[in-house]
């Protein structure tokens, strides 16, 4: 391996080192990566550093001292690479003996060692793969095809908030349940509108849209996005100003690992009453059946303050198999508001006082998330493996409801496997003021709700996943009648590689927009032409990267 070098003069050398083999090291001086043979130029930079520098080199670079007392990058025979690995893998349904693992899984805490292994790896015909929270639905932030690095930013995490201006700066490795629990330490009126579960990271998660509870209210994550950070395919610190409008435009909602690196965003905060309402309902079989069939014509036209969302899974009474339907609620109100709406909007459901829960904003987070005991929220910031499982993930998006001949073979095909969901949001409200060309996540006015399809299997080998894919595969065949259509309408964030896939290593326009139009619609062609200008050699890419334009 051969890195070329950059520059010449070695003086005032503040850096960080990245190792790519024993002899070949990377370092940042200056904020500018450079990449020679160390053996080259260690002479050269010790001589000119100055004693605390020293000092630091010597710690850093083992050739220069025989102790390396700060480790961030981490080989194959580190002892902690197989439990770094495995804690970036939210679905172990990719970790096997044929999948690829990374040479190298770096753990940076500063930004300037992000740029040397960006840089380093470039150099050297390395992929980069960069885990937030690891929650890819194909794995795709953790598995390449060809030789790659994994970037894991679970030590690069810092929450920076200002309610002065309702503003907070988060780094990319935060996750969710961190944000929400950093917040609420804060202030009980404050929130930010982004997903439910805890574990899953800031990074990825805004860049692909961030669908919440708070959706109807104040949009996705990405719209309450004022500004953010990026590193490219140069190495090069760039924050909105300097990365420019289209490229700021692209990573809110276009899937920021086709662009570069995030590092941060600024989030704008929103305002939340210091009580709020949740409810879940349970409801089996036949009525829940016509529940369900009702709430399509109610629950994107209610208050923006009242989110329902449906959850469709397997259950049981009585031994007997069945399917739930669970309608579960979050309301930015009191009680005594939210009662009497229901009984004009939604009558059917039947909603008592006793099925109200009254609690924090931050109370209802716990809720959404499973958790029973909600008076101790740093669990929030347990980055531990609670939702993990082997699973399959598909989505839709419906502009008419679903007739009722179709939930009875929903039903029907529900029995036959044991651990499946459908997931429904509903939109309106925001949602609906919010053209689809502002960012590129384009679902917006005439959608009533949101579908996402989880089938999750216990055992690992190939015949359980190949019966469960088959079957979630079949589920949403037989759904396509009834959802969107010219193009088949998907959520990137529930990333599907059955949609489509990019070629390896010649990332075809054409074959690219036959996914790229079902995640972004017409959005697509402007992604393509950003990408274009501000990645030409498409050095960030993967399965389901945005292409060049070279309509091949």
């Amino acid at each position: 391996m051969e890195c070329r070098e950059r520059v010449e003069d070695y003086s005032s050398l503040s850096y960080t080192s990245f190792q790519v083999h024993p002899q070949m090291y990377t370092w940042v001086v200056s904020g500018t990566p450079q990449t020679k043979k160390l053996q080259d130029i260690l002479p050269q930079i010790i001589h000119q550093l100055g004693p605390d520098n020293l000092e630091n080199l010597k710690k850093s670079v083992p050739e220069a001292a025989n102790t390396c007392t700060k480790q961030y990058v981490h080989s194959r025979n580190s002892p902690i690479y197989s439990s770094l690995l495995q804690a970036a893998q939210q679905n172990p349904r990719w970790v096997n003996s044929i999948t690829r693992k990374p040479l190298f899984i770096v753990a940076p805490t500063k930004v300037s060692e992000i740029q040397a292994a960006i840089v380093c790896s470039r150099e050297n015909g390395l992929q980069i793969r960069v885990v937030s929270g690891g929650h890819d639905y194909e794995g795709l932030s953790y598995r390449c095809k060809t030789p790659f690095i994994v970037i894991d930013l679970v030590n690069y995490r810092s929450i920076d908030i200002n309610l002065e201006l309702q503003t907070a700066w988060v780094q990319a490795g935060a996750t969710l349940g961190e944000l929400y629990h950093k917040i609420a330490g804060r202030s009980d009126c404050h929130a930010f509108p982004a997903g439910l579960f805890p574990s899953v990271g800031v990074g990825g998660h805004i860049s692909g849209g961030g669908l919440g509870t708070m959706v109807r209210k104040f949009g996705l994550a990405a719209d309450n996005i004022v500004d953010a950070t990026l590193i490219d395919a140069n190495g090069k610190i760039l924050d909105r100003n300097a990365m420019g409008d289209d490229v700021f435009w692209a990573i809110r909602g276009g899937g920021g690992a086709s662009f570069g690196i995030i590092v941060s965003w600024k989030l704008k905060l929103v305002e939340v009453p210091s009580k709020v309402t949740v409810f879940s309902i349970d409801r089996f079989g036949k009525e829940a059946r016509k529940l369900v069939h009702r709430w399509q014509y109610i629950a994107d036209k209610l208050s923006e303050d009242l989110f329902i969302r449906v959850i469709i899974q397997n259950s049981k009474v009585n031994g007997i198999k069945t399917v739930k339907a669970t309608f579960n609620s979050l309301f930015l109100g009191e009680a005594d508001e939210l009662i009497p709406l229901m009984s004009n909007a939604f009558p059917e459901l039947d909603l008592k006082q006793e099925n109200c829960i009254e609690m924090t904003w931050i109370q209802s987070v716990l809720y959404f998330a499973g958790f029973k005991d909600r008076k101790v929220i740093k669990v929030l910031s347990d980055r531990g493996t609670l939702y993990k499982s082997n699973f399959k993930g598909k989505s839709d998006f419906v502009q008419n409801p679903i007739p009722k001949i179709a939930f009875e073979e929903i039903w029907e095909r529900f029995t036959k496997v044991e651990s499946a969901f459908i997931l429904m949001d509903p939109f309106g409200g925001r949602m609906d003021e919010i053209a689809e060309y502002e960012l590129p996540f384009p679902h917006r006015q005439g959608n009533l709700f949101n579908i996402q399809y989880l089938v999750k299997w216990k055992r690992d080998g190939i015949r359980e996943s190949k019966r469960h894919i088959e079957w979630i595969r079949d589920l949403y065949n037989y759904m396509t009648p009834y959802v969107t259509h010219s193009p088949r309408a998907a959520y990137f964030n529930y990333r599907d590689l059955d949609i489509g896939m990019n070629n390896q290593d010649n990332t075809s326009y054409l074959q690219a927009k036959i996914w790229g139009q079902k995640y972004f619609k017409g959005n697509f062609e402007k992604l393509v032409q950003v990408k274009t200008r501000f990645d030409p050699g498409n050095y960030f890419r993967n399965e389901q990267s945005i292409p060049l334009m070279n309509y091949a």
